[in-house]
């Protein structure tokens, strides 16, 4: 359900100019995901929304240029997932381990404490 929602609220942010959490509530609302303020404040930090001026200078909400879905990122990078006592095995595509540990870094969970990524392995 997060990720959809976040996904959704891209589309909104793309084709629409979302000025306040407000407006993006309503958007989502009317598109079937009724959340919460703080259900959007979240998602607006974990999917590193900015607000941007346009050319008339009024501020709403974008996405960052380097922005990837997070359920893309996974979906298209993860392999495989095993656990050994109490460590987590990520295995990923060649290469991708360390954009995928980045994004495990950037959610606040206190059950993740920290991550340590190679080539495709993240522990």
């Amino acid at each position: 359900m997060k990720y959809a929602r976040q996904k959704e609220i891209l589309k909104i942010i793309r084709a629409n100019t979302v000025l306040n959490q407000e407006m993006l509530q309503e958007l989502l609302k009317e598109r079937g995901y009724p959340v919460t303020q703080a259900t959007i404040s979240r998602d607006i930090r974990e999917m590193n929304l900015i607000k941007k001026a346009d050319e008339n200078g009024v501020y709403h909400y974008a996405q960052q240029e380097f922005f990837v879905p997070q359920d893309d990122l996974f979906s298209s990078n993860i392999v495989s997932v095993d656990f050994a006592g109490n460590i987590t095995v990520v295995r990923c595509q060649v290469g991708t381990a360390q954009a995928v540990c980045t994004m495990l870094d950037s959610v606040s969970r206190p059950d993740i404490v920290g991550t340590i990524a190679g080539d495709d392995t993240i522990f």
